[in-house]
C-alpha cells in the first residue's frame, strides 16, 4: 500500500467514527419517539428514516447535492453564515453520511427500545424517578444490546460508501478520498494488485464487524436471521 491508500484508510476511519458518535446523538432520540409515540405521524418518519434502505445512493447524493450547492437552502445559510459550501469538503461528507447510515442506526435502537416494554418503566415511575433518570438508569441499560449493534452497523455501513460519498465529496486526496473510492481508481487504472490489497482488507473487516456482531450480540443476530 502506498501513501495515498494509507491516507484513505485514514480519512474513512476517521469519518465513520465521526459519523457514529452524530448518529448515536441523533439517532437515540428519533429511535425512543419511534418507539413510544402513537402519533399517525410514526409511520411517516419511520418511512424516511428507511429511506436511505431502498433508495439508489447516487439519487441521495444528488439530492443532498443539490440542497448544499450554491443554490440550495443549505448551501445558502451555511454561505450566509460565513461557513463556505459542504460539498466537496469533510463535513459535508459527514453530513451526507449521517443521512445515509441513519437507519442502521435508528432502526436496532428502536427495535430494543419496543422490547423493553412497559413494566420497568412504570415501576422506576412508582419509585418517583424522574423521565430523564428512568432513561439513563433503566433504559440505557436494557437497551444496550441496541446500542451494541446499531454503532457496529452504522459504522460499517459508513466504512463501505460509495455512491453517496462520491457524489459529495469526489475524489480529493487526504480530503474526501475514501477506501471505496481508491479502490474504484485502482481499477480503473487497471492496478488490480493495489485492488487487490483494499479489496481484501474491506472483505476481512466486514467479516470481522459481523463476526463481532453476532458475537457479542446473539440475540440480534438471531433476530435479523429471522
Amino acid at each position: 500500500m502506498d501513501s495515498n491508500d494509507l491516507g484513505a484508510i485514514w480519512l474513512t476511519l476517521k469519518l465513520a467514527s465521526v459519523v457514529t458518535l452524530l448518529l448515536l446523538v441523533a439517532g437515540t432520540p428519533i429511535a425512543w419517539w419511534l418507539a413510544r409515540t402513537r402519533s399517525r405521524l410514526k409511520g411517516v418518519v419511520g418511512a424516511v428514516v428507511a429511506l436511505p434502505l431502498v433508495l439508489p445512493p447516487t439519487v441521495l447524493g444528488f439530492y443532498l447535492l443539490l440542497a448544499m450547492g450554491p443554490h440550495g437552502p443549505v448551501g445558502r445559510l451555511t454561505e450566509s453564515l460565513g461557513l463556505g459550501l459542504l460539498p466537496f469538503t469533510f463535513p459535508g461528507l459527514v453530513i451526507a453520511s449521517v443521512f445515509y447510515s441513519l437507519p442502521f442506526m435508528v432502526q436496532p435502537l428502536q427495535n430494543a427500545f419496543e422490547a423493553i416494554g412497559e413494566r420497568p418503566l412504570e415501576v422506576a415511575a412508582t419509585l418517583r424517578a424522574s423521565p430523564w433518570d428512568t432513561f439513563w438508569s433503566v433504559v440505557v441499560p436494557l437497551a444496550r444490546p441496541g446500542f451494541l449493534s446499531g454503532a457496529i452497523l452504522a459504522f460499517a455501513h459508513t466504512v463501505g460508501e460509495f455512491g453517496v460519498v462520491l457524489m459529495i465529496g469526489g475524489n480529493i486526496p487526504d480530503k474526501t478520498r475514501v477506501v471505496s473510492v481508491q479502490i474504484y481508481d485502482h481499477v480503473e487504472a487497471l492496478e488490480y494488485a493495489q485492488s487487490h490489497w483494499l479489496a481484501g482488507s474491506m472483505v476481512v473487516f466486514s467479516f470481522l464487524v459481523l463476526l463481532m456482531l453476532y458475537t457479542l450480540n446473539p440475540q440480534t443476530a438471531r433476530g435479523r436471521e429471522r
